[in-house]
């Protein structure tokens, strides 16, 4: 199994790069593991509380989860993924299930911060964006998808701004391959197609 790790700031085009590597592919060719699913559940807080939760620190993430269940998939078991809600910042009753498939690709903003996740993955990969190409991504996200206000948004930018620098960025070092531009770079995601294929082609031809 290939397992690829895809990371890069807020708003830096990680969701893009999948996407469109994804339109390569027949539908359930290849596996996504989402890290936004597993923000830990905060069911016992208040909703003032959940409001103030920092979900660009690594203490919002259940990695143990989000460890278990990657591994799980390498070794050939199904998982059935969390699903968080945005808007009341508390993880859903509902979860999704995914098969193991020769390709999986994990994606997420501080995937690159926990060790063991690293050692997962075949390949590494940091999704780089400009600072302003971020910001203007985040707040269409935050406003059309989790129903912020833009003054919120922008508040709070210099909070994402600071968890980048600190915890984000800083873990380029361990990417195998850095993608600037996002989305609109046809190159590397024509290379991260290629290296796909190829594995699917290795295991067409694997004797059984």
């Amino acid at each position: 199994m290939l397992i690829i790790g895809i990371t890069g700031g807020s708003g830096s085009g990680k969701t893009t790069v999948v996407n469109r590597v994804l339109k390569y592919f027949p539908a359930g060719a290849v596996g996504v593991v989402h890290m936004d699913s597993y923000y830990k559940d905060n069911s016992h807080l208040q909703p003032a509380q959940r409001a103030l939760i920092n979900f660009d620190h690594p203490d919002s993430v259940e990695f143990d989860l989000l460890y278990k269940h990657v591994l799980a998939l390498k070794n050939g078991e199904a998982i059935d993924e969390p699903t968080y809600d945005f808007i009341a910042s508390n993880r859903k009753k509902e979860t999704i299930h995914i098969t193991p498939v020769p390709v999986i690709i994990v994606e997420g903003i501080l995937l690159f911060t926990d060790s063991r996740l690293r050692d997962l993955f075949n390949i590494k990969v940091f999704v780089d964006a400009e600072a302003d190409e971020r910001v203007i991504r985040i707040i269409q996200r935050d406003i059309q998808e989790r129903g912020k206000k833009i003054e919120d948004v922008l508040e709070r930018y210099e909070v994402v701004k600071n968890m980048y620098n600190q915890f984000i960025e800083p873990t380029k070092r361990f990417a195998d391959i850095i993608i600037p531009q996002g989305g609109d770079n046809k190159v590397a995601i024509d290379m991260l197609v290629a290296i796909i294929r190829m594995q699917s082609l290795k295991d067409s031809q694997a004797p059984v």
